[in-house]
């Protein structure tokens, strides 16, 4: 498939997660739950049939542990979006650009460069307007936000600590291990919670497995062919349109509507990411 197809085709899937997750009539971390393992479950045959799944520890190690902590990630935003609208919520959990860049440089010691940092006090400026600066001034913050802010900064660990093994094995050899150990802590999660996992309606499992195979596979398995052919960083910016179209499908479908700060907010957040992964372009640094 022509990779900007591919990536137009991956960004449109992945921005329906957050529709299924307000439509679906179960419990966030269900929801995650089964988004996961349906998902592994059809790449799995596959996988079992087509791929070489022989991998070495260490990178088995890190594809495990990315796993619990997109698990993490899938859930804290799940939680977020049932408090907030899909589209602040999923504007907020794109600020993970931002946090690998900041995770760099202080773990690091990497350069971020001066379009990072401009990008950066935008964002937050964007945040604050977002937010409203009379909620900041006496630290009342809408539990949404944060656990928006959280799921983004889950995913900047996840980017951070899964970044180079991709360059030693197979993109299904490694959703094949990250998703099954996804899955398993999600299990566990809901086993603890004593979660209802067997009783939901029929409009419910297909969403459950409309959530596994259109955002999960399909949409990652795009966006992954993608990245095979266009420059991380060209993909990376056009990622953000994923927040453009799920609000439109929230216009859409859910009835949601902005208020303006919450308009200007996002725009200005948006900008700030933007300018970030231009620092990357220009010092010819990838962030995957």
């Amino acid at each position: 498939m022509n990779p900007k197809a591919s990536l137009i085709i991956g960004i449109l899937c992945i921005s329906f997660s957050p529709i299924f997750v307000k439509l679906v009539d179960a419990p966030a971390i269900t929801s995650a739950f089964y988004r996961i393992l349906l998902g592994w479950l059809c790449l799995a045959p596959y996988c079992f049939a087509k791929v070489n799944l022989k991998i070495a520890r260490k990178e088995l190690i890190i594809a495990l542990i990315g796993g619990i902590i997109f698990a993490a990630d899938i859930a804290v935003w799940n939680i977020s979006l049932l408090k907030i609208t899909a589209t602040v919520s999923t504007l907020i959990a794109n600020l993970a650009p931002v946090w690998v860049g900041l995770i760099s440089y202080i773990l690091f010691k990497k350069q971020a460069g001066r379009l990072f940092w401009i990008g950066t006090f935008i964002a937050i400026f964007g945040m604050v307007v977002l937010v409203g600066y009379q909620n900041i001034i006496i630290l009342k913050f809408n539990a949404g936000i944060l656990l928006a802010l959280l799921a983004s900064l889950f995913y900047a660990i996840y980017i951070t600590i899964t970044r180079g093994v991709l360059q030693k094995i197979s993109v299904l050899t490694f959703m094949f291990y990250n998703m099954l150990s996804a899955s398993i802590f999600l299990l566990v999660i809901c086993g603890f919670q004593h979660a209802n996992l067997v009783n939901f309606s029929t409009s419910t499992w297909l969403y459950f497995i409309a959530m596994g195979l259109v955002c999960q596979i399909a949409g990652w398995l795009m966006i992954n062919h993608a990245l095979r052919f266009l420059e991380s960083t060209k993909v990376s910016i056009a990622l953000l349109s994923q927040t453009v179209v799920a609000g439109f499908w929230a216009i859409l479908l859910l009835n949601e509507r902005l208020e303006l700060k919450e308009i200007i907010g996002s725009v200005i957040v948006l900008a700030g990411i933007a300018i970030t992964f231009l620092k990357v372009n220009q010092s010819n640094k990838i962030v995957n």
